[in-house]
């Protein structure tokens, strides 16, 4: 099944995981969505400001943002209704991840890229 994710903390630096991860989003034919405050394209990709901004269903978020940014945007997470959280080494948050529990979203704590190179991001 291909997926719509939004990767929170998506960078136009194609040394950060976070490109990298949507350029693997991409080759695995995913629809990837870049959020940054700052950014404005991405991969030809429309960057969306924060979670607030999108109208679309989710799928799975991946994050690429601090522990406290991400509890600073826990409302609009909820909100967007994804099926998962990718919470990415260095991004984990125990609170967050309680809480999406909490409203039944699935929290993964793991490395979005090697679950695409070893097939584990589909299941």
């Amino acid at each position: 099944m291909k997926e719509t994710v939004v990767v929170l903390g998506a960078s136009s630096k194609p040394d950060r995981y976070s490109h990298k991860a949507m350029l693997l989003l991409q080759e695995h034919g995913h629809t990837p969505i870049p959020v940054h405050p700052k950014e404005k394209i991405i991969l030809e990709r429309q960057v969306f400001a924060d979670l607030s901004e999108l109208e679309v269903q989710v799928d799975t978020v991946t994050v690429y943002v601090r522990p406290d940014l991400l509890s600073q945007q826990l409302d609009d997470l909820v909100n967007l209704h994804p099926r998962r959280v990718i919470m990415n080494p260095g991004t984990e948050d125990a609170g967050v991840a309680a809480e999406l529990r909490n409203r039944d979203i699935e929290v993964v704590q793991a490395c979005t890229l090697v679950m695409l190179n070893t097939g584990q991001f589909e299941n």
